[in-house]
């Protein structure tokens, strides 16, 4: 367990935990990842929006699609309305069930079963200093520290909910959408029009939208900014800048 930087160490929440895999375990993930990858590539399963966790899609790459689009709308005098959506413990979060149902419609009967079996009954057990804690269940998420951990991830949100209206850019559990218009309340009207699909989307497979730490931003050269926009319910807050990737 570490302490996670500037947090109080009486809080539980402050801890990070560190997981450890057996090696055998790792070297059959990647040998079973390089039977799969082939799969979604064929099957075209990963949406072009996604970067991260993929080979020839950098941080970098996606930084640049998005300034492009940023860049376009400037140079067309327009608004640009922008959400940057923070998603909760992504990774821990991942309803099994869910993740299991595109399995099983994405992959042949053979890989599903071996995903099947290593994703279910699982359990762990934490250790800090000479302390045990007792066995526990792993209900949710993909496994800490596994090499297919995020693969698994990118299969069960490849089919966040997009718009030729709009660009959506994903890296990892970081979602950016972006609409312009040289009009800002229908810039703001496409935006909210994808973060409405985006909130039925996420209550379907039991994703948590952290409200509070998503951010909307206007870029724009002119007067005036984008009105304000909602996620489940939530004004989304406003900010001039934000930090991305």
């Amino acid at each position: 367990m570490l302490l996670k930087p500037e947090r109080q160490p009486e809080e539980t929440k402050s801890y990070r935990a560190i997981s450890l895999l057996p090696i055998p375990s790792k070297i059959y993930e990647s040998l079973l990842l390089q039977r799969i990858l082939p799969i979604l590539k064929e099957k075209e399963l990963i949406p072009d929006h996604r970067f991260g966790i993929r080979s020839k899609h950098a941080t970098i790459d996606q930084v640049h699609r998005l300034t492009k689009y940023i860049m376009e709308s400037l140079e067309g005098k327009s608004y640009c309305a922008s959400a940057f959506l923070d998603i909760s413990q992504a990774f821990d979060r991942v309803w099994h069930e869910g993740l299991l149902f595109k399995l099983k419609n994405a992959l042949p009967d053979h890989l599903y079963g071996i995903l099947k079996s290593f994703l279910q009954q699982r359990h762990f057990i934490v250790q800090q200093g000479e302390a045990l804690s007792d066995l526990c269940p792993i209900k949710a998420g993909v496994p800490q520290g596994s090499v297919l951990g995020p693969i698994l991830y990118l299969l069960f949100t490849a089919d966040l909910p997009t718009s030729e209206s709009l660009i959506t850019g994903t890296f990892a559990d970081d979602t950016a959408i972006l609409a312009t218009h040289s009009d800002p309340k229908i810039a703001s009207q496409i935006l909210q029009k994808g973060l409405n699909d985006i909130s039925h989307w996420l209550k379907k497979w039991r994703i948590k939208a952290n409200e509070t730490k998503s951010v909307n931003v206007t870029f724009t050269l002119r007067r005036g900014s984008c009105p304000p926009v909602t996620l489940n319910n939530i004004v989304v807050s406003q900010a001039d800048h934000v930090r991305y990737l």
